[in-house]
């Protein structure tokens, strides 16, 4: 697949091994590249539609010697269709309020990002981050960053309780979640499932064609959520492909 990137500055840098976060007994390596402040944006859409993912000014995607099971995947938008149990979804969050703010970290947010990694990822490579961490992760970027909040209907003139967040690059093709996190007491509302159902309502709503996901992993209990949403597009080496749920489940090829 010819890419062209839009500035001339772009370097490309190789991670030494590390263990892996997703699979046991495997080791991963990252090509990265920093994001130029004067044309990030262009630069981290063109970087995303072959496969890389951003944190904060720097944009990576794998490059792992003996393992590919790392495969960007994202939503058509246009094209989805929500089924029953997703419907349901929705409409046991029709009480929250959905707030667009700037990528401004707020002590409010860290506090509920606080819980959910104690909660769900305690072990995980996050659960260590402290406060300037959290701003960075939000603040340091050169593209098209917003946050969007989601909030219980106030009682009275203030604004109701955060409930879930998702840091969420706006491309020009689609919306890319660079992170979510929730109240891990509300398991009843399946907040991690109803962010992603959300955004293809927000993409739908602005005539955007895609959701991007991030990365499915085969193998890996953390990433199979990503695939029970439905159509969705993997990259592979012939380009966005659209894989059905039997193509999914179906053993990988030696």
């Amino acid at each position: 697949m010819t890419q062209h990137f839009p500035t001339r500055q772009l370097r490309f840098f190789l991670t030494a091994p590390s263990p892996c976060p997703y699979l046991p007994d495997r080791f991963e390596r990252k090509v990265f590249a920093h994001l130029p402040l004067s044309e990030g944006a262009a630069v981290n859409d063109s970087l995303t539609q072959v496969g890389f993912r951003r944190s904060q000014n720097i944009a990576y995607r794998p490059a792992c010697e003996q393992c590919n099971a790392c495969v960007s995947a994202r939503l058509p938008a246009a094209d989805y269709v929500f089924s029953r149990s997703e419907r349901k979804v929705l409409n046991r969050n029709d009480d929250l309020e959905r707030h667009l703010v700037e990528a401004e970290a707020t002590m409010e947010q860290f506090d509920l990002l606080r819980r959910y990694l104690t909660a769900r990822h305690a072990d995980g490579g996050m659960a260590e981050m402290t406060w300037p961490d959290y701003v960075a992760m939000v603040e340091d970027t050169a593209v098209r960053t917003h946050i969007i909040e989601y909030r219980t209907r106030p009682a009275d003139d203030g604004p109701g309780d955060l409930v879930a967040c998702a840091l969420v690059d706006l491309m020009s093709d689609g919306l890319s979640l660079v992170y979510s996190f929730y109240d891990p007491t509300m398991t009843r509302r399946s907040l991690g499932s109803f962010m992603i159902l959300d955004h293809i309502v927000q993409a739908g709503m602005t005539s955007l064609p895609y959701v991007y996901l991030g990365y499915w992993v085969r193998g890996s209990d953390k990433m199979d959520y990503k695939i029970k949403f439905s159509p969705i597009e993997l990259l592979r080496a012939e380009g966005w492909t659209l894989m059905s749920a039997r193509d999914l489940k179906a053993p990988r090829a030696a």
